[in-house]
């Protein structure tokens, strides 16, 4: 039988709001000096390797050389916009401003495009098997988690309230019940895109990491703890994944 069109939106909409709870744990660290700043940048860097990693492991699960295609064409767009954003001045954003916000703005650049390959799996899912699509839905909801506490650890450390670091969160997951309703109406157009759409948020996050987060985390504390923070939330992300998100 298939499934009503709102199921499918209000199982989106889920997704998108567990992202604002990766915000949750700075509710109880509000002061944060310099090397717990590092640490966080570092966090942040492990946690958006593996959310790459994963997302080139999905795509070429589906197509190797679209997700190829996918990732090139993520280098080449979040390079794109990283000199726009040096081009275009002074910017704001989540109460941050200068090269702070430029940082932040990349991030929830980043983490908005991914959502909408997320918000495609979601509604293709659903087209597909029996159960899939709740199997699917509960996956990106816990999956989302650590991708908000990764923007958390990106926006608070540098001045953002908690709060709006957790509306920023969600923000970037909307484009989840955006695609999952067209997706699931018409999934044999989208489905070619979807490789495509993973391979390029995983591109655009690889750069980050490695252009802005890491360097970041070096400037608050020493490289081998930087690296430590790095590899330990990289492992914690999989781990969660190997335990928890496998059908």
């Amino acid at each position: 039988m298939a499934t009503e069109l709102w199921v499918v939106i209000g199982a989106a909409l889920i997704t998108a709001l567990m992202t604002g709870a990766g915000a949750l744990p700075f509710l109880f660290a509000r002061r944060l000096g310099d090397r717990t700043i590092g640490w966080s940048n570092a966090a942040a860097a492990g946690l958006m390797l593996a959310a790459s990693h994963s997302l080139i492991a999905e795509g070429v699960a589906i197509d190797v050389a679209l997700t190829l295609l996918g990732v090139l064409a993520g280098l080449a767009a979040i390079v794109l916009a990283d000199r726009l954003l040096a081009r275009s001045g002074d910017v704001e954003v989540a109460d941050l401003h200068g090269a702070s916000a430029a940082k932040a703005l990349l991030i929830l650049g980043i983490m908005t495009a991914h959502s909408f390959a997320e918000g495609v799996g979601v509604g293709v899912s659903f087209a597909g098997s029996e159960g899939l699509g709740v199997f699917i839905t509960t996956a990106i909801a816990f999956h989302n988690v650590p991708e908000g506490l990764a923007i958390a650890l990106v926006l608070v450390p540098r001045g953002s309230p908690v709060w709006k670091a957790g509306l920023w969160a969600i923000f970037t997951s909307l484009p989840q019940p955006i695609m999952a309703a067209p997706a699931y109406l018409f999934v044999e157009t989208f489905r070619p895109f979807l490789p495509v759409g993973l391979g390029l948020a995983a591109g655009a996050m690889i750069w980050m990491v490695f252009s802005e987060l890491f360097p970041d985390a070096l400037e608050k504390s020493d490289k081998a703890t930087a690296a430590t923070a790095t590899t330990l939330a990289f492992a914690a992300m999989l781990a969660f994944q190997m335990l928890v998100l496998k059908h």
